[in-house]
C-alpha cells in the first residue's frame, strides 16, 4: 500500500448523517477535503502573470493590425535591424522628383491611411475562426463517436491506428506539390516513424482495445463528464478567439528575419500550456468522478455523496489547480518521450551497445517519469496532494504492486495521442488549402498553428477517456477488489495479462543476466 492511502479522500467531503457501507480496505477515508490547501501556488501566480502578459500582447498585436495598418506605430520597433526597410509598403509614393541626397539611417513612413487587406488583422482572422470550427466539430464528434456506445473503444482504436499513417503520407505529398519540401519531409518522417512504431507494439493492441472498451464503458455510465468536455471545449474557444486575433496581426505584419515565426512559436507555446491545463482539469473532475463511481459500487448508490461532479469541479479550479498548472508544463512531452525510447528499446537485438545507449535515456527519462506522470492527476482529485508527491505515490504505489508492467504494455495513451494528432491534421488541411488558394505565401504558418488549435480542441475531449483509463489503473493498484467488483470478466483479463507480464520481464532479466555472465572472462581458480 503506497502512503497516497492514507491522504484525504473526496468521498468523505459531504459524508450524510446517515451511516454509509465502509470504503474498501484499501481506500482508508483521510480526512475532510475542507483542509485541503493550495499546493504549487508558485506555478499558479506564473501562469496568472503568463496570462495577462500574453493577453495583453495579443491584444495589442491585433488591434495593430485592425482596419489600419500599424495604428500603434510598432513598425519602427520591429523592423530597426532592417535600415532600409519602410514600415508600410502601401504608403503612396511620393511625386516624381530631382534626387536629393539622404542621409543614412532608417527610413519610415507611416500611413494613417486605410491598409490594403492582405496587411490587416481581418485578412487572417477568418482562417482561425473556421479552424476553430473544425477543431470544436472533430472534438464533440469524436467524443460521441467514442461515448455515444460501449463499443466505441474499437471505433476510435481502429481509426487512429490505421488513418493516422496514410494521412501523414498524403499531406506531405501536398506540401512536396506545394514546394514546401522542410515540412514534406518532416511529415514523412512522421509517417514512417508512426508506422514503425505501430509495427513494433501491434501484439499489444488487443489488450490496448479491451482497456479502451472499458474506459468507453465508464464514460458512457458518466454522461455528466461529457457535458464537462463540452464546456471545456467552448471555455477554450473563447481564449482562441482572443489568440487568433492576435496572431492574425503578427502574420499580417512585415518582420524581418522571420520575426513572424519566433512570435508565433512564443504564442503557441502559450496556447499548448492553455490547453494542458484545460485537459487535466478537466482530467482531475472526471477521475475524481470514477474514482468515487469505483468506491462506491456505482453512481446510483446510496453512499455517494450529493452532487459529486460540482465538488470535482470545485477542488480541481481552486486548490489543485496549481498543481494541475505545474505538472502541464511536462508531463504531456515525458510521456511521450518515453513512449518512444520504450518502442525502440523493446526491438534492439544483441547490439549491446545501442542497447546501452538507450537504456542510459530511458532511466533517464524514467527517472523524469516518476516526478511527472499523468497517475498524479488522478491521485490529485482524491487526495488534493502537490503534484511531485502525488506522482511519486502513485509511481511507488505501481511498483510496489507490479501494475507498472501492466501499464507498459497498454498503448491506450499511445492510441488516444494518435487521434489527438489526426484531429490537428484534419484541422491544419482544411485551413492550409484554403489559405493556399487566397494566400499561399502565408499557407504553412496558418496551416500549422491551426493544426495546434485542431490538437487542443480534440484532446480535451479525448482526456475524458485517458481519465477513466488512468482511474482503473490507479484503483486496481489501490484495491483490486474495486474492479472485480464493477467487472468481473475485466478483472480477470487484467490479472492475468498482468500475470503474464511479470513472467516476461523475470524470464528477460534472467537473460539478459546470463548472457553478461557469459562474456565475463574466465578466470583460473588459485
Amino acid at each position: 500500500m503506497s502512503s497516497s492511502s492514507s491522504s484525504p479522500s473526496p468521498c468523505a467531503d459531504s459524508r450524510n448523517p446517515s451511516p454509509h457501507p465502509p470504503p474498501p480496505a484499501g481506500l482508508r477515508p483521510g480526512p475532510s477535503p475542507s483542509r485541503r490547501r493550495c499546493h504549487d501556488v508558485f506555478w499558479l501566480i506564473l501562469f496568472l502573470l503568463h496570462l495577462l502578459l500574453f493577453g495583453g500582447t495579443l491584444a495589442l498585436a491585433g488591434l495593430n493590425r485592425f482596419r489600419i495598418a500599424d495604428r500603434f506605430n510598432i513598425t519602427p520597433y520591429l523592423q530597426h535591424t532592417h535600415p532600409n526597410t519602410t514600415a508600410n509598403h502601401t504608403a503612396p509614393a511620393p511625386a516624381a522628383a530631382a534626387p536629393e541626397p539622404a542621409t543614412p539611417g532608417p527610413v519610415v513612413t507611416v500611413s494613417k491611411h486605410k491598409a490594403q487587406p492582405s496587411e490587416l488583422t481581418e485578412t487572417y482572422w477568418k482562417y482561425y475562426g473556421a479552424a476553430g470550427g473544425v477543431g470544436a466539430a472533430l472534438a464533440w464528434a469524436w467524443l460521441a463517436a467514442a461515448a455515444g456506445k460501449r463499443d466505441g473503444g474499437r471505433v476510435v482504436m481502429r481509426a487512429a491506428v490505421h488513418s493516422l499513417t496514410a494521412y501523414l503520407a498524403v499531406v506531405s505529398v501536398l506540401c512536396f506539390w506545394g514546394s514546401h519540401l522542410f515540412w514534406g519531409v518532416a511529415l514523412a518522417v512522421g509517417a514512417a516513424l508512426h508506422f514503425l512504431y505501430v509495427m513494433s507494439v501491434i501484439d499489444r493492441f488487443p489488450f490496448t482495445m479491451l482497456v479502451l472498451q472499458k474506459a468507453v464503458r465508464m464514460v458512457w455510465e458518466l454522461p455528466d463528464v461529457m457535458r464537462v468536455a463540452y464546456a471545456f471545449v467552448l471555455v477554450m474557444l473563447c481564449w482562441m478567439a482572443l489568440w487568433s486575433f492576435g496572431v492574425s496581426g503578427i502574420v499580417a505584419m512585415e518582420i524581418p528575419n522571420r520575426g513572424q515565426w519566433w512570435l508565433v512559436l512564443a504564442l503557441s507555446v502559450s496556447l499548448f500550456w492553455m490547453g494542458a491545463i484545460l485537459s487535466n482539469t478537466v482530467h482531475v473532475i472526471v477521475s475524481g468522478m470514477v474514482f468515487l463511481v469505483l468506491i462506491h459500487g456505482g453512481q446510483a448508490a446510496a453512499s455517494m455523496p450529493p452532487k459529486p461532479l460540482r465538488k470535482s469541479l470545485q477542488y480541481a479550479v481552486t486548490t489543485s489547480f496549481g498543481s494541475i498548472c505545474y505538472g502541464s508544463l511536462f508531463t504531456a512531452a515525458i510521456r511521450t518521450l518515453r513512449w518512444e525510447i520504450r518502442g525502440i528499446r523493446s526491438k534492439i537485438g544483441n547490439n549491446e551497445c545501442l542497447l546501452c545507449c538507450v537504456d542510459f535515456f530511458f532511466h533517464i527519462v524514467e527517472t523524469l517519469v516518476r516526478f511527472f506522470n499523468k497517475y498524479a492527476y488522478v491521485q490529485i482529485a482524491v487526495n488534493g496532494q502537490s503534484f511531485n508527491r502525488s506522482a511519486r505515490d502513485a509511481w511507488e504505489l505501481f511498483q510496489s504492486t507490479g501494475v507498472e508492467a501492466l501499464i507498459a504494455y497498454d498503448c491506450s495513451g499511445a492510441v488516444l495521442l494518435m487521434s489527438t494528432i489526426l484531429g490537428g491534421l484534419i484541422t491544419g488541411t482544411c485551413t492550409g488549402v484554403w489559405t493556399y488558394y487566397t494566400q499561399s505565401d502565408k499557407a504553412i504558418i496558418v496551416g500549422s498553428t491551426s493544426m495546434l488549435i485542431g490538437m487542443i480542441l480534440v484532446g480535451l475531449t479525448v482526456v475524458v477517456v485517458e481519465s477513466a483509463v488512468t482511474s482503473i489503473y490507479i484503483c486496481y493498484a489501490e484495491d483490486p477488489l474495486l474492479i472485480q467488483r464493477w467487472d468481473p470478466e475485466f478483472f480477470e483479463q487484467m490479472s492475468e495479462t498482468l500475470h503474464q507480464r511479470l513472467q516476461y520481464r523475470s524470464s528477460r532479466v534472467r537473460q539478459i543476466l546470463n548472457g553478461r555472465l557469459d562474456h565475463l572472462p574466465s578466470t583460473s581458480s588459485i
